[in-house]
């Protein structure tokens, strides 16, 4: 069905009442201050299913002085599974701008209309829907359990979010549901916001055998990144996310990384997962720098606790934050992965693994030799762009 043409008037009505609309929203006053006064800063983890996410994003979220959401668009996906990744950027982009500023009226399209705080997605591994004035469960400055979280605070009104969402000076959220950088341009201009963006990759080897374990967890999520128009993919032979995840992280840091809008200078931040994996708190000292938080011995003993646990971790455990063996975790691809589905990925995905500085393996024999370190140095070219299409040369 062809809609109707506007005419030039319909369109100048159309056009005023945006910018009125427009003009309304930058006019508000701005969010109450956080508890102790000052600037709310906000910070975007943006990365990629299993690429650790949700370890860095309990980095944040034991901190006391964070409000923490892990993928608050996840709603948005689950109300909307015929859309397609770029399709639903604009709705991803107004929930999340949303949830910074404190404003929880905006699940109101995707939560029942009674609802409590276990509503929201993943919920219980958010240290701060587990405290005062959310729940009683833990104290502010305590580390928190889900498992203990859950049956005492699920009841919770979801109301107390908000409230709790506007004590802290921090608002950290984590997404894994934009695919390039653009479509934050217009939050990190916005004069409400004091938004700094963590971009954290990972191996795409790594990246591919970390999805096998959890693919029917992922298939609706494929469905989206795919534009299957609502249909679910478990099985994906061709590896196509993986290659969407790789372009997608290319584009991200060449945005980023190559001759940056003013307004992004000195406020993106790229992380390697293995880098954390291998030297924990110089990292996340770097990290907690870049957001304007600082490290405290309770979390420093915590993060080492969680990162020299002993082997990877279990399969029932693939989306919890638990004690492993970090270093472990980061190369178990290696023994885990046939050599085929490992040139496949280092064929879709060149480009990312020269920019990020990942070696490739060229042999089997070359792929199970742990001495051969794959994760190259950083150095002041080290993130230079290159094109996902380029042929990976040999070194």
């Amino acid at each position: 069905m062809r809609l109707p043409r506007l005419s030039s008037s319909a369109v100048t009505v159309l056009l005023l009442a945006q910018t009125c609309l427009l003009l309304f929203l930058l006019s508000r006053p701005g969010p109450s201050s956080p508890a102790g006064g000052g600037a709310r800063v906000h910070v975007l983890v943006l990365s990629s299913w299993r690429s650790g996410s949700s370890f860095v994003g309990q980095l944040f979220s034991q901190h006391p002085d964070v409000f923490y959401l892990m993928e608050p668009a996840w709603h948005v996906w689950a109300a909307l599974p015929r859309g397609s990744a770029p399709a639903l950027h604009m709705a991803v982009r107004d929930l999340v701008r949303s949830v910074f500023l404190c404003d929880m009226d905006v699940f109101d399209a995707y939560l029942p209309w009674r609802r409590n705080l276990s509503d929201l997605f993943q919920w219980a591994v958010s240290r701060a829907l587990c405290s005062p004035p959310a729940c009683s469960a833990f104290s502010r400055d305590a580390i928190s359990s889900e498992a203990v979280c859950k049956p005492l605070c699920a009841r919770r009104p979801f109301a107390l979010a908000q409230e709790a969402c506007r004590s802290y000076s921090h608002v950290v959220l984590k997404e894994v549901r934009f695919f390039n950088l653009q479509v934050l341009y217009p939050l990190l201009m916005d004069p409400l916001l004091n938004l700094h963006i963590v971009h954290l990759v990972r191996d795409p080897r790594a990246v591919l055998r970390s999805r096998e374990q959890t693919a029917k967890a992922l298939a609706r999520d494929n469905g989206i990144v795919l534009g299957t128009n609502g249909t679910w993919v478990e099985a994906d032979p061709r590896l196509r996310v993986v290659g969407e995840v790789c372009r997608s992280h290319v584009r991200i840091a060449d945005a980023a990384l190559s001759k940056p809008p003013p307004f992004l200078r000195g406020r993106y931040l790229l992380v390697r997962f293995e880098d954390l994996a291998r030297n924990p708190l110089a990292e996340i000292r770097t990290l907690y720098a870049f957001t304007g938080l600082s490290l405290s011995p309770q979390l420093e003993a915590w993060i080492l606790n969680i990162t020299h646990g002993v082997g990877p971790g279990a399969r029932r455990e693939a989306f919890k934050t638990t004690s492993r063996d970090a270093l472990n975790v980061s190369q178990a691809w290696r023994h885990a992965l046939p050599f085929s589905k490992i040139r496949r990925v280092q064929e879709l995905c060149s480009g990312a693994l020269r920019l990020l500085r990942y070696r490739p393996v060229f042999s089997e024999d070359e792929q199970r030799d742990l001495t051969l370190d794959l994760v190259l140095p950083r150095g002041p070219s080290s993130f230079k762009w290159a094109s996902s299409t380029d042929a990976q040369p040999r070194p």
